[in-house]
């Protein structure tokens, strides 16, 4: 049996190699294609090590040799990578005079979120002037059950899975519970995300956190399927069921100015 203190080198050794192999793409980034001399040259270690680096990077795609060999360079899927978070970059860039314009009307917090995965995640935030406390949500990730922006991606999925819940969603038991108001139950949901098609935004009245409601509503492509969602959010004194529908106006109408601004056709 291994002893803590070989655990602990062995974590140390981890750390270690994630460290030098970030180095390496780092290397590559900066110098353009590199032989394994050259690497360990500027990283100051062994030509060995360099080469499993390179050999575990190489065959998880992230570099890559040239017809040449010998000499490797940044692979296709880590340029993917890069090309993704420049596209979220891009993406709020492109909506935040929008989202300016509707933080300032509304007075609450507008976020921009996209979905990866089983969560969304804030990509850009505008905090109105009324906002009480000035969350960062940036970075943050949310459950697509318990959020108003994951409502839009689950309401809006691809056209052969139109009206169906997603797999990762599990099965057989309830979904995660945040709050007490939190939607639990799968066949619940299914309603809820049939309304959500219905009026055009949805809806989180304290799922996710006690205190906080969002509206959110789908940012579209050329295509017309959903690339992201425009969530305003504010504390449930203001965004109540009352005033709700009046503010989720507002929303829909940010919401198409973007697409309209990412390209998607105007209709009308």
């Amino acid at each position: 049996m291994a002893t803590t203190g070989s655990r602990g080198r062995a974590r140390d050794r981890a750390v270690q190699s994630v460290d030098r192999a970030v180095s390496v793409l780092q290397i590559l980034a900066v110098r353009g294609p590199c032989g394994v001399t050259e690497i360990a040259g500027q990283l100051g270690v062994h030509k060995t090590t360099v080469f499993r680096l390179l050999a575990t990077l190489e065959a998880r795609g992230l570099v890559e040799q040239g017809a040449g060999r010998g000499r490797y360079r940044i692979g296709h899927p880590l340029t993917e990578l890069a090309a993704a978070a420049a596209k979220n970059t891009d993406l709020f860039l492109l909506s935040r005079p929008v989202c300016q314009e509707l933080a300032q009307a509304a007075g609450d917090t507008v976020n921009v979120s996209v979905r990866e995965g089983r969560d969304v995640v804030t990509v850009g935030q505008v905090a109105g002037e009324a906002s009480i406390a000035s969350v960062d949500w940036v970075g943050r990730r949310c459950p697509l059950h318990a959020s108003a922006a994951g409502k839009v991606f689950l309401a809006h999925p691809a056209p052969d899975r139109h009206g169906r819940l997603p797999a990762e969603l599990p099965r057989g038991r309830r979904l995660e519970r945040f709050t007490p108001r939190t939607i639990t139950r799968r066949e619940h949901l299914a309603k809820d995300l049939a309304a959500v098609r219905e009026r055009g935004y949805a809806v989180s009245f304290e799922e996710y956190e006690i205190g906080l409601v969002s509206l959110a509503a789908p940012v579209r492509a050329l295509d017309d399927t959903v690339v992201a969602a425009v969530t305003l959010a504010g504390p449930a004194f203001r965004i109540r069921e009352d005033t709700a529908p009046v503010l989720a106006g507002m929303l829909l109408a940010a919401a198409a100015r973007i697409s309209w601004r990412r390209g998607q056709v105007k209709r009308g």
